[in-house]
């Protein structure tokens, strides 16, 4: 983790946000924008950072609208909700966007800084309270169908919701690399989820992790 774009308007929260980052990653070079604009332009001018720590309400537009963006342009950069909303109409639609993990500003900064370091390992970063609201968004009634999958599709849904890449997932399975974007993206269109994050928990909530 060699670079950090933190987006957040409020001076004193943005500070102690590149603090519980650099707790996370030491040797990270953090940058902050204040605006969409002031993203915008950082990114025309500088390589994707590997991480994106981005509010929701901004000056000039939602974050939801630049969490979209990187996810198209450079999805090697991984996006994480740093917010005071803990409510449905903000966290899914950042999900549905890309965002990779949804920290709550509440939390003490030591909270949120052990919380980032699960990146590294695969593990969505995720605020207790947006866990439990996302486990039970995602609960199967018992009148409904579980998604079918195949055999393959289960092996590979259950590796990626333990934090493997795709590599190590093709390596494990015995398969080529190449194949498994392919599967992953079958799983996301039957379980009608975005992200790794949504996968992950729904793959809990059907008992394979």
């Amino acid at each position: 983790m060699k670079t950090c774009l933190l987006i957040e308007d409020v001076p004193e929260a943005s500070e102690w946000l590149g603090q519980a980052v650099q707790a996370s990653f030491p040797d990270v070079a953090v940058s902050t924008a204040a605006s969409l604009a002031e993203a915008r332009a950082w990114l025309a001018a500088n390589p994707a950072p590997a991480l994106a720590l981005v509010d929701l309400g901004l000056p000039d537009g939602s974050g939801v609208d630049l969490i979209a963006e990187l996810n198209y342009r450079t999805p090697s950069t991984v996006c994480v909700v740093a917010s005071i909303y803990d409510d449905d109409q903000h966290i899914f639609p950042a999900l549905r966007a890309g965002a990779q993990g949804y920290l709550l500003k509440d939390q003490g900064q030591d909270a949120i800084a052990e919380l980032l370091k699960g990146i590294i390992a695969g593990r969505p970063p995720l605020s207790p309270a947006v866990a439990r609201k996302m486990l039970s968004h995602f609960r199967v009634a018992p009148e409904l169908a579980a998604p079918v999958l195949t055999e393959r599709e289960t092996e590979v849904l259950r590796l990626i919701a333990k934090g493997l890449t795709t590599a190590e997932v093709a390596r494990l399975l015995n398969i080529s690399a190449n194949t498994v974007p392919s599967y992953v993206k079958e799983i996301y269109r039957k379980l009608n989820v975005s992200s790794r994050a949504e996968a992950a928990l729904t793959a809990r909530n059907m008992g394979l992790v």
